[in-house]
């Protein structure tokens, strides 16, 4: 390979097969965990032949890497709700949506458990999260320009405040998962952005 998997864009036939085969990768990926997934058995279920599969993503680390890039691409776009705290409970509910899924909770499950392991998944895993985090920092932004923040307040520790809670449930804790789990999450970070807790120093 010439490129890391997911850097390149495809059109036509090519993106086509991209979306089959990480759909594919995705499904297995979300049932055994990145050491049972085989590139053999990712192509006969998603109906590629394997030399291509091997030719373009080469390993497992590789799919899942360029998995992560495909996620990023489709994510949810940030609200705009009109207040920060609407905002920031947007982002709570969307984070509690996508890890009480049936797929994508374990999928998750599965990318995080395999981030730890290999470090290649280590850094797709983190260049999803500032994807995302990128991506809705204008929610903060917003907020500061709206006078509902400090000046200074990091938006970047605002959203991983609001979504660490939630994770913790998911990964660690096994409490419930709930609406209400997703609104306290987003009301403590709006008191402590009050507070002044997240002003970058």
């Amino acid at each position: 390979m010439t490129s890391d998997p997911g850097s390149v864009r495809p059109g036509g036939r090519t993106a086509r097969v991209r979306a089959a085969v990480l759909r594919a990768a995705g499904d297995l990926l979300a049932e055994r965990g990145l050491g049972a997934l085989d590139l053999t058995e990712v192509a006969a279920l998603a109906e590629v032949g394997k030399t291509t599969v091997y030719r373009r993503w080469g390993t497992p680390a590789g799919l899942v890497t360029d998995l992560l890039v495909a996620m990023a691409e489709e994510s949810v776009p940030r609200a705009d709700t009109g207040t920060l705290r609407g905002d920031l409970l947007a982002n709570a509910r969307l984070v509690l949506g996508t890890l009480t899924d049936a797929r994508q909770g374990r999928l998750f499950r599965a990318v995080i458990a395999a981030g730890t392991a290999d470090p290649a998944t280590e850094v797709a895993l983190r260049r999803f999260y500032d994807v995302r985090l990128a991506e809705w920092a204008p929610c903060v932004t917003d907020g500061i320009a709206r006078g509902e923040a400090p000046v200074g307040t990091d938006p970047r520790a605002v959203l991983s405040a609001v979504a660490a809670p939630l994770y913790y449930r998911l990964l660690i804790s096994g409490d419930p998962l709930d609406d209400p789990a997703a609104v306290r999450a987003a009301a403590a970070a709006v008191d402590a952005i009050a507070a002044g807790r997240f002003i970058a120093t």
